[in-house]
């Protein structure tokens, strides 16, 4: 079984509910990915998963130097940002494919699916 990482991706600065157009639909996303997280946890996929602030709110550390330099807000300018994500197992791509079809329907963002080298 290999580990993938599906990040959810959606714009950089969020307004009052996310990325979503109003509290409902906001709530709705909220539960459906919390029914889809159950269903991750129930199947044996999940291994873990987490939502993120605005990127806004990032700190950047470059320790390569004698001297950290540790800079407030994101590592790169850009219009979308990294809103979440899911560490799952899966058998193969398709099925992190599918899963990952799961977890855009339920957020209603956009699913990037990444395997992780298996170096760690």
């Amino acid at each position: 079984m290999t580990h993938y990482l599906l990040s959810v991706h959606g714009p950089a600065e969020m307004g009052e509910f996310g990325n979503y157009g109003s509290k409902e639909e906001m709530e709705a996303a909220f539960a459906a990915t919390g029914a889809f997280n159950d269903k991750l946890r129930a199947d044996g996929y999940w291994v873990f998963a987490g939502g993120l602030q605005s990127a806004s709110t990032a700190t950047v550390v470059d320790g390569q130097g004698e001297t950290p330099l540790i800079t407030d807000g994101p590592y790169l300018e850009t219009k979308e940002a990294i809103g979440g994500f899911w560490v799952i197992e899966a058998p193969d791509l398709d099925v992190a494919l599918e899963l990952a079809t799961q977890g855009s329907r339920a957020c209603g963002g956009k699913v990037e699916v990444r395997p992780f080298d298996g170096l760690g």
